[in-house]
């Protein structure tokens, strides 16, 4: 069993082989990149497996079958590519700002043979766009909760949800967007808060960090878009 493995097995990650090797080559093409230029801070197994894996997983939960999933501000392609990978049926896009970051994401998925767009566009240009529509925006460490609704506020004709990993600092953030109301329109639900804990090279005990997946649509549509995750939920148990 390789280190990677190690790495999974001890953050209770089930996964096909298939997909583990899948997921070792594509982390050591982003730390092949990430000394060119700055893509991530996990640049060891168990921060991978932790954070980034663990992350994607949860964002997976809530995606049903087929879904058109854009990932915006993708970086070095987490959550997006991790979810190509366990989750071949969706059908995602990646989208990046940083024309270098763009070009990095495009020659991984080149070396992982996966044949998945990616868009060197700020999303709200991208979602502009006459016909383009998209069911989910999957948001992992972009930028605050007010900022992404003003950002978004007139795409919502173009997509119908967001699903966002946010951090323990999320009621605060929801307050913020509140306070501006930012969020009269909108339903935001948490759907899941889970621990990851990962060891630091400065301290060998384990620092846990709380995360969320937080929904938002409009609220004419939660009714709807509700009962649809509900429905794929009790359906993968």
């Amino acid at each position: 069993m390789s280190d990677f493995s190690d790495a999974i097995k001890k953050h209770g990650i089930s996964l096909q082989k298939i997909q583990i090797r899948k997921l070792e080559e594509y982390v050591h093409l982003l730390w092949s990149w990430n000394e060119r230029i700055n893509l991530t801070r996990h640049t060891d197994y168990d921060k991978f497996a932790a954070r980034d894996i663990t992350d994607s997983l949860a964002l997976a939960e809530f995606l049903r079958h087929g879904e058109k999933v854009l990932d915006v501000g993708t970086g070095g392609g987490v959550p997006g590519i991790i979810l190509a990978i366990v989750r071949p049926d969706l059908n995602i896009e990646l989208c990046d700002s940083t024309g270098k970051k763009a070009l990095a994401v495009s020659e991984m998925l080149q070396e992982l043979r996966l044949k998945i767009p990616v868009h060197h566009a700020k999303a709200a240009t991208l979602l502009a766009e006459k016909g383009r529509r998209y069911t989910t925006l999957t948001i992992r460490a972009v930028s605050r909760l007010a900022q992404l609704l003003r950002h978004f506020a007139p795409c919502w004709s173009s997509f119908s949800r967001m699903l966002l990993v946010k951090g323990p600092n999320w009621i605060a953030e929801r307050g913020e967007a509140r306070h501006y109301n930012l969020t009269t329109k909108l339903a935001l639900r948490r759907l899941k808060t889970y621990t990851a804990a990962v060891a630091s090279k400065e301290n060998a005990a384990a620092e846990s960090a709380e995360s969320v997946i937080l929904q938002l649509c409009l609220k004419e549509d939660f009714d709807q878009i509700d009962a649809v995750i509900d429905k794929h939920r009790t359906g993968r148990r």
